[in-house]
């Protein structure tokens, strides 16, 4: 029980009340809470604009997370889409410079570096591929050239036209004095080119002689004549008789088309087998031109090999395809460096002033380049796979030479079809 208070106590005097802000400041507040308000409404209507205009999802990036629809379209500046073309295609940028110098200097280097997780920094091996594969296709396209020695097509293709040993002499002598001409005009035909283009004139003559002595020889004892070497006939038989398109065609069996097609494929070989001898670089520059189509081909072959070796590594077949991927990036590579070497060094020596001495450590650089590719590949498998020196070399022989018959294959019937095409 409390005691009452007593009474003579004096009553409590309540204080004043203190004002929560200054006299004043509800106005200020009111308007800086209506201008965020209409700021924040503002900030929600210009996010609510940036929406999908396929779907209409609110987008967060440069894609739609919804549809996926890439923000920007083919409606834009032509520089912009270049750059992401050679984005997309080549991925040029600073990662090209760390990947082109591991690639040729570092066996296996790239191909650990992937399978490690390190991706990014790197360009992406098909693209690497891709890169090198059109880079060499273009340059050696560009070094291929006619083989000037100072003697005309013309003039050796006359003496494989003698028919008698009187023409004979004379075009071999025609073809001769045309050579010592073109030595006192020219400085590039000195030394072993003027002694290389005079023994293919005399072997050309002395391979024609011969024939004609057959010839004289068949008609002395009265058989048949040997059929002529340097002849433009197409020397196919069909149904025991020379083929020709429109006395003897080739009949396939099927429909018109198939042989009308077939006889119109012989009829340019044939064309083509009589330019070889006179201008080759067509036929030649229409092989290299099948060059990276038919390595892309043998990849999943090769990839394939190296799958079936390494089988108990357990690794999956895209990992060989990996390796194999970057082991044609640095051959193409490889060949654009060679090409470009090459040419130097055929130019220091077409030179007469103080560039010849160029030459010599040229050579020597095609030489440890040409050597570089095999030892290059011997060390990559051994880095990637991990096995010892032995089982490596044993391996690294057997696909090797399986691989190289295979692109010797690839590449008669690329020559093959491009004698047909081309």
């Amino acid at each position: 029980m409390t005691n009452p208070p007593p009474e003579d106590a004096a009553p409590i005097t309540p204080l004043p009340p203190v004002p929560l802000m200054p006299a004043g400041t509800e106005k200020a507040e009111a308007s800086r809470d209506a201008e965020f308000s209409a700021e924040a409404e503002g900030s929600q209507s210009a996010a609510a604009k940036s929406l999908c205009a396929n779907c209409g999802a609110e987008l967060l990036g440069p894609h739609c997370y919804v549809c996926g629809q890439p923000v920007k379209g083919m409606v834009r500046h032509l520089s912009s889409i270049l750059a992401d073309a050679a984005d997309t295609i080549l991925n040029i940028d600073s990662r090209i410079f760390r990947t082109i110098v591991p690639l040729y200097l570092r066996p296996g280097f790239l191909t650990n570096e992937y399978f490690d997780g390190r991706r990014v920094r790197y360009v992406t091996p098909f693209r690497l591929y891709f890169f090198f594969s059109i880079l060499a296709f273009f340059l050696m396209q560009f070094a291929i050239g006619d083989v000037d020695l100072g003697v005309k097509a013309d003039a050796v293709d006359a003496i494989g036209k003698a028919m008698s040993v009187e023409d004979l002499a004379k075009q071999r002598d025609v073809a001769l004095a045309a050579l010592q001409k073109a030595r006192s005009t020219s400085p590039d035909l000195a030394g072993k080119g003027f002694e290389k283009a005079t023994r293919k004139i005399q072997k050309q003559a002395d391979k024609r002689l011969e024939y004609l002595e057959k010839v004289e020889q068949a008609k002395t004892n009265g058989t048949p004549v040997p059929p002529d070497p340097e002849s433009d006939n197409f020397n196919l038989k069909v149904a025991g008789k020379t083929w020709d398109s429109k006395s003897n065609p080739v009949h396939l069996g099927g429909p018109k088309f198939f042989d009308d097609k077939a006889n119109q494929l012989l009829v340019h070989t044939q064309d083509n087998l009589a330019k070889l001898g006179k201008d080759p670089k067509p036929l030649i520059v229409g092989a290299i031109g099948t060059l990276p189509q038919t390595l892309f081909v043998l990849m999943p072959v090769f990839a394939l090999m190296l799958k079936i070796f390494y089988i108990f590594k357990r690794r999956l077949y895209m990992e060989h395809m990996i390796v194999a991927l970057h082991s044609h990036a640095f051959i193409f590579q490889s060949l654009f460096l060679i090409v470009l070497v090459a040419m130097a060094k055929e130019w220091a020596m077409g030179t007469t002033g103080a560039a010849m001495w160029l030459a010599t450590p040229l050579n020597w650089m095609l030489f440890a380049m040409g050597w570089w590719v095999p030892i290059y590949l011997l060390i990559m498998q051994k880095r990637v796979y991990r096995q010892g020196w032995t089982m490596t070399l044993v391996k690294y022989a057997m696909i090797g030479f399986g691989y190289t018959i295979l692109i010797g294959f690839c590449a008669a019937a690329a020559f093959l079809v491009s004698l047909a095409t081309v």
